[in-house]
């Protein structure tokens, strides 16, 4: 699994990784653009511009205090922002870098039948509501058993991604009942390569290398155990 990591880090200059990762950059931007604009809103509505308190007199600094509140709160939603961003990478722009992968790597193979466009988009949404609702369980769970957070957060995490960059690499080569035996035989392989993205996910910067990373190491991946 190491080998997968490093091989696709090999190749992060590739033409195809800098298109793929300035479109990523672009949808990162745009997504917490609009979180900004809604959380700022929200504020808006529910914190007042002044009110009074007694003994004190008529406070004014709240909005403003509020305003500031945003910069830390963007800081912290990029790194949960990033795994329904590096979900959305598996369908969006996973073909673009598994046959960069492939064209240098495992040349030879016979071409793909890529999925449609609109059952990517579909199977993305779906994706996205399942990987919402479990980190929303997983999150009570972390304030119950706080001192393991991150452990609870990288394992359910990595179990998702595992499975979707895995579904979506093996689906280009195999049926539907193949891609079931492959994710059942190699299922701890392919959960400890989902914390492996799930683990730098929460790390600012590094963050937006990562989806394309996983795509090429998952499509090693593939390749080295289905062989």
């Amino acid at each position: 699994m190491i080998g997968d990591y490093l091989r696709a880090l090999g190749q992060i200059t590739d033409p195809r990784f800098i298109r793929v990762l300035a479109l990523g950059l672009g949808l990162m931007i745009g997504l917490l653009f609009a979180f900004t604009v809604a959380f700022a809103w929200t504020i808006g509505l529910l914190v007042p511009d002044s009110f009074s308190l007694p003994w004190i007199g008529e406070i004014t600094w709240v909005d403003n205090l509020a305003s500031l509140a945003v910069i830390p709160v963007m800081l912290v939603a990029s790194i949960f922002l990033m795994v329904p961003v590096a979900s959305a990478f598996s369908g969006i722009f996973l073909d673009d870098v598994a046959d960069a992968v492939e064209a240098k790597h495992y040349a030879g193979l016979p071409p793909v039948s890529h999925i449609p466009f609109s059952e990517t988009i579909v199977e993305t949404v779906k994706f996205l509501g399942l990987l919402v609702a479990v980190n929303l369980v997983a999150l009570v769970i972390a304030l119950i058993f706080a001192p393991f957070a991150p452990l609870i957060f990288w394992g359910v995490n990595g179990l998702l991604l595992g499975r979707e960059y895995a579904t979506m690499v093996a689906r280009r080569r195999l049926a539907p009942a193949e891609v079931r035996v492959f994710r059942k035989r190699h299922a701890t392989a392919i959960w400890l390569a989902g914390v492996a993205m799930a683990i730098p996910l929460t790390i600012p910067v590094m963050n937006l290398i990562i989806p394309i990373i996983g795509v090429a190491a998952f499509t090693h991946l593939f390749h080295r155990l289905n062989a």
